[in-house]
């Protein structure tokens, strides 16, 4: 590996350097996702001049959920596709390997040759592995939700809040998560109406507490929803009470679901260590329970699911590859 910086014979000009992944060949580093830690990461890498491959299912990740980012250095308001877009035009510039579209089935880490096992049939080799698989957001798997994401259903609270101000929101969910969330949306929104499933709120007290000193704030416990309704955009919802099982609407211009986040870690449990939240546990340097095995952004033990964190875990996770790289 030329571990000297050199950009002699990359395009810069030209975003064609892109190319499929090569089945015969041994990268040194295959990054497997396609969110903002693995494109920066893929960033780092190649300007180390690593050669580097990606396998991703679709590049984006949550961010193509979100409605607009207001928090990412350099931008006072972007689209969330648009952010996608300027990260992929930033890999583009180097010669990078692409495998999208399909799924990764498989993985055998232990070795010193890692291999990666994807959808269509292909296999991939690589001396070093960083998974930024990310992690999904835990649905409501009701009508109207998926026609309405991005639309007036958010899944960020502190992605989205701010676009919700002198609004009519629900959060969904009594944990913790949904707690703090309603607490946020209570100084910003002109109502918040949270919904828990089960007959009481199961967050900690003092958050609990804390809800309670709003005036702007209606909890309803032992409620479901039942579907997301609107035109082009969510106008309102339907409830049932599980109590009375009496069916209603309540008019909204916006619903927050914090019902927890699933790590996209389920192929990589029997063979990397995970928390007890299914996320991969990292070192401060993305080193994972595998040597030459590297893990950023939202799969991992990392606390806060922010573009902003994400993207730096990436960052150091490349450069802790090519540490590995050039002491091996």
């Amino acid at each position: 590996m030329d571990l000297n910086l050199n950009l002699d014979g990359f395009d810069i000009e030209n975003n064609g350097n892109t190319k499929n992944l090569d089945e015969n060949k041994i990268y040194e580093l295959l990054i497997i996702g396609g969110g903002p830690s693995a494109m920066t990461a893929a960033v780092y890498a190649m300007r180390k001049g690593i050669d580097t491959g990606i396998i991703t299912y679709k590049f984006g990740g949550q961010i193509l959920e979100t409605e607009a980012i207001e928090n990412y250095m350099g931008f006072m308001y972007i689209k969330g596709e648009d952010l996608v877009n300027k990260f992929k035009n930033q890999i583009d510039q180097f010669p990078i390997g692409y495998k999208s579209g399909f799924e990764v089935t498989k993985t055998k880490l232990k070795k010193d040759i890692k291999e990666i096992y994807v959808s269509d049939g292909t296999k991939y080799k690589a001396k070093t592995v960083i998974i930024a698989a990310g992690s999904k957001w835990r649905k409501l798997n009701i009508p109207g939700e998926s026609e309405f994401s991005g639309k007036g259903i958010a899944y960020c609270t502190t992605c989205d809040a701010p676009f919700y101000k002198n609004k009519k929101v629900a959060v969904i969910g009594g944990g913790n998560a949904g707690i703090e969330a309603a607490i946020d949306l209570a100084s910003i929104a002109k109502e918040v109406t949270l919904i828990e499933y089960l007959p009481k709120l199961n967050g900690d007290k003092i958050l609990i507490d804390k809800l309670n000193n709003f005036s702007n704030v209606k909890i309803m416990t032992n409620h479901q929803i039942l579907e997301a309704i609107g035109n082009k955009k969510l106008e309102k919802a339907k409830f049932k009470n599980r109590e009375t099982n009496k069916i209603f609407d309540i008019e909204l211009d916006g619903i927050f679901v914090e019902i927890g986040l699933i790590p996209n870690s389920q192929i990589f449990k029997d063979e990397i260590k995970l928390n007890s939240k299914n996320e991969i546990s990292i070192d401060c340097s993305c080193k994972t329970s595998l040597p030459g095995v590297f893990a950023s952004g939202d799969i991992t033990s990392v606390p806060y699911n922010q573009v902003i964190i994400a993207a730096g875990e990436g960052a150091k996770a490349a450069l802790s590859v090519y540490s590995y790289l050039i002491n091996k």
